[in-house]
């Protein structure tokens, strides 16, 4: 039988209150951390609207530009135009290749490695480098200048990875059992991924979309170089240029409009948050939908 001297139990005292030490330590860090970004979080959120919301005015949301009154309606036509664009570039594209790549490539092989790299590496690259894409291959190669179509393939190019890179994680969430099962019953692999597997995978499918939708709301780095900055024109077909309310806000701030400025901070802030509370409410009634089916 193996004794325990007085200096190992020592020795394992103090072992053990380090590491309880080091756990209170990590712990006080993590809650610190927590509150210090949900202060600094709140902190933008509620100087955005107390500065802006009452600068709001019926002439700055709907109205039309007349000498120094302006207005943001062009760019909330500009800004769901863009969205439209990108989304009906980039969601079928994105959806379909990952699909692709873990229905039929299985997640395996040289390829599947190659494209997750490539989408990675893409998601990280900064938004200007996409405009200046944009601003090469369509404003000056293609001759179409700056244009609103233009702006939206750069966008549906700029978030493809993340769309790719959201589905594909949200189809090897699908048990394999579901495969098994629907394939046991004589179902073959498309009526398989259109009737189990996207139904199941469809909630963070749809969520990663709307968060999507959100980064092409507030991108503005992009627009600059593809669709240029046109405020006071509706844009009336995808060839015309235009501007966006991310667009808008620097505009204002730079030409001695702080106050429209700030109130088109605040429908941007509001724009996006619903975005991120539609994608989380989406998700859970699908959730909820599926658990119920």
């Amino acid at each position: 039988m193996e004794t325990v001297t007085t200096e190992q139990r020592n020795r394992r005292e103090r072992r053990f209150r380090f590491g309880r030490g080091m756990f209170r330590a990590l712990r006080g860090v993590s809650v610190a951390s927590t509150g210090i970004a949900v202060l600094a979080l709140f902190a933008v959120i509620i100087y955005v609207l107390v500065g802006g919301a009452g600068k709001l005015s019926w002439q700055l949301l709907l109205g039309a530009y007349r000498g120094d009154q302006v207005s943001i309606l062009p760019a909330f036509i500009g800004t769901l135009e863009l969205v439209l664009i990108a989304a009906v570039i980039s969601v079928p594209i994105g959806i379909g290749s990952a699909i692709y790549l873990v229905e039929y490539m299985n997640n395996k092989g040289k390829l599947v490695k190659i494209i997750r790299v490539a989408s990675e590496t893409l998601a990280g690259i900064p938004s200007i480098v996409y405009g200046l894409f944009g601003y090469l291959v369509f404003v000056v190669s293609f001759g179409w200048g700056y244009s609103l179509l233009g702006g939206g393939i750069t966008l549906a190019v700029m978030i493809l990875p993340v769309i790719v890179r959201s589905t594909e994680e949200s189809l090897l969430a699908v048990p394999d059992g579901f495969r098994e099962g629907s394939y046991a019953l004589g179902a073959s692999k498309v009526r398989t991924i259109f009737r189990v597997v996207l139904p199941s995978a469809a909630p963070g499918i749809v969520t990663a979309m709307i968060l999507a939708v959100g980064r092409v709301v507030s991108e503005s780095a992009v627009l600059i170089l593809t669709v240029g900055m046109v405020v006071n024109l509706v844009p009336v077909t995808p060839m015309s240029s235009g501007t966006s309310l991310a667009l808008d806000i620097y505009y204002f701030a730079s030409h001695g409009y702080p106050n429209e400025a700030a109130a088109t901070a605040v429908v941007l802030l509001v724009f996006v948050v619903c975005l991120n509370l539609l994608a989380g409410g989406v998700g859970k009634l699908m959730k909820k939908g599926m658990g119920e089916t």
